[in-house]
């Protein structure tokens, strides 16, 4: 699987960009998948459901599962948060998986920058980075993208991960 990263300080519009590539990316044939990071401490789940309540009682993993979908919930129970190597390996093969947050992770990242965000660029402390996506031009030897011309992003992400685009049912 290819992995592409999004970096950026909060509110700089990260998931709104990959919410948008998505159907750009699937339009053009990929499997895409996504992984998001959460700094803070989350749930899924509601306590009183009978899931909330297995995991109360210990359980280390609990799948539910219904004709539209399936979900694992895993508890760590004190074992370190698992890295995102860790976390791709858990994860279906697909053509392309977008990675959000995980920023120490050795991947190739498009940092994502909003001017009124008043922050300073992630990109020259992150070699990873290899491109910006920005609502103003930005100097530096890096691709620039504006942030809301999402195909040439998708175009970006199709060259620097060298995917092929699958051959579409009845064209020759």
């Amino acid at each position: 699987m290819k992995t592409f990263g999004f970096a950026g300080w909060s509110g700089s519009g990260k998931t709104r960009l990959i919410v948008r590539l998505l159907p750009e990316l699937t339009g053009r044939g990929y499997s895409v998948s996504t992984i998001k990071h959460a700094h803070h401490n989350f749930d899924i789940d509601k306590p009183g459901k009978d899931s909330f309540e297995h995991r109360q009682a210990g359980a280390a993993e609990v799948m539910i599962a219904s004709e539209k979908r399936w979900a694992l919930m895993h508890e760590h129970r004190g074992a370190p948060e698992p890295d995102a190597t860790a976390l791709l390996a858990e994860m279906t093969p697909v053509d392309l998986v977008l990675v959000e947050g995980f920023k120490a992770h050795a991947h190739p990242k498009l940092e994502v920058y909003r001017a009124d965000i008043d922050k300073p660029l992630l990109h020259p402390e992150d070699s990873y980075i290899v491109a910006i996506a920005s609502d103003k031009d930005i100097e530096t030897e890096l691709p620039c993208f504006n942030i809301e011309n999402v195909p040439a992003i998708a175009d970006f992400i199709e060259n620097h991960c060298g995917l092929s685009r699958p051959a579409m049912p009845g064209v020759a």
